[in-house]
């Protein structure tokens, strides 16, 4: 049964195609899924098993109690292991991931992420929904921070994922509630590629209220959902840290839009610099607390930015092919004119608009929703609006 935090992932037929894997036969990679549902046999034991069979996973999936103590595997590791295996059928694992539609990617495969492969303790096993691109593999930002996010973090959100969007940037984040939808829904909105790493089986979706988003992103054609984690694995608190990892081990550099001091993003955040990779922080108000964790990350050396230009420059991007962009709407009458000229990235309430600008309260109002309409301004919340350009 279904827990109600959960919704099940089905893919539809024409969202997604099941391909095995390039470099390993249907049988060898039965074993590699199998051995991914093994607790306690991660990247490290996994490849001391490869190397003392000599790359035959189904040898030693196989393998004798004495044979694995050969290999070096503790007794507690060892009775484990065999309790699982006992309960894994490694055909039955690939029909259920064939009946999904769901890609496998392994450290074998030419189009496991390169930059993935360098960190480490990368996962053996990828599973994937949609089809990852040349792009998603070298051009990549994570952008991550607060589920509870305020107005100024949203507006934040939505520059930089649209501008890094426009300069063919593939967006990394987590699905989570706050900035991670925002960050995910503004690049299907720009016509961008997005890839959602989740924390679970591909065969639920976590948070529920972004199962509609998890399937747009794969139905559009725009991205993928990404997990190392094989199906029915519940998104429990220990699996986050190792998404947060993948996140920003598929990643070039992570942003932190708005964050405070205790949160997943600045454990991302953290893992991008183990990894080597950079970190990037947005200045917040030394005020909120929802800016807390993102100015300490400041303090301790991350890359402030203010644009996205200033990323690109910093990593040195300037090949990627920029998107054309879109012809602005001009004002229609004086009265948009007025109050474009009033409007800034600072948020200003619509009280506040109509006071300075002495218009008719229907008329502010009115005007503003057209504007709106024709992408000149938004409404960030509250009723508080900005100019977008």
């Amino acid at each position: 049964m279904v827990s109600k935090k959960q919704r099940r992932m089905g893919v539809s037929d024409t969202s997604a195609r099941y391909y095995p894997s390039d470099a390993l036969s249907l049988d060898e990679l039965a074993y590699w899924i199998a051995f991914s549902r093994v607790m306690g046999i991660g990247p490290v034991r996994f490849q001391m098993l490869l190397d003392f069979f000599h790359d035959d996973v189904a040898s030693a999936w196989r393998a004798s109690p004495r044979a694995l103590a050969e290999v070096g595997l503790d007794q507690r590791t060892l009775d484990s292991f065999l309790k699982q295996r006992a309960n894994i059928e490694p055909a039955d694992e690939l029909k259920r991931l064939d009946k999904l539609r769901i890609q496998v990617i392994t450290w074998k495969d030419a189009d496991y992420p390169p930059l993935l492969r360098k960190m480490e303790y990368a996962p053996p096993v990828l599973y994937v929904c949609g089809q990852l691109q040349e792009d998603d593999l070298r051009y990549t930002i994570g952008i991550v921070g607060t589920r509870k996010m305020s107005p100024y973090g949203r507006q934040v959100t939505e520059h930089f994922a649209r501008d890094l969007v426009k300069g063919r940037i593939t967006i990394v984040s987590g699905l989570a509630l706050g900035v991670d939808t925002v960050a995910h829904v503004t690049a299907l909105d720009e016509g961008g590629r997005t890839i959602a790493v989740l924390a679970c089986g591909l065969d639920t979706i976590y948070p529920p209220s972004n199962y509609h988003l998890a399937k747009q992103i794969v139905d559009s054609g725009q991205g993928v959902l990404l997990t190392s984690f094989p199906l029915g694995i519940k998104p429990d608190g220990g699996n986050f840290p190792a998404r947060n990892h993948i996140i920003s081990g598929l990643s070039l550099g992570v942003l932190v839009t708005e964050a405070p001091d205790k949160s997943g993003a600045i454990i991302t955040a953290n893992s991008a610099l183990s990894q080597g990779r950079e970190v990037y922080a947005v200045p917040n108000s030394i005020f909120a607390f929802s800016g807390i964790g993102v100015n300490k990350l400041l303090k301790e050396g991350a890359h402030p930015v203010t644009e996205v230009r200033d990323i690109l420059e910093h990593l040195n991007i300037h090949t990627v092919p920029r998107a054309e962009e879109l012809p602005l709407y001009e004002p229609e009458n004086e009265e948009e004119k007025q109050l474009l000229a009033l409007l800034t990235r600072e948020p200003q309430h619509i009280d506040d608009i109509i006071r300075i600008s002495t218009l008719a309260t229907n008329t502010v109002s009115a005007a503003l929703t057209i504007m709106e309409l024709n992408g000149l301004v938004k409404q960030i919340g509250n009723m508080q609006y900005v100019r977008t350009n």
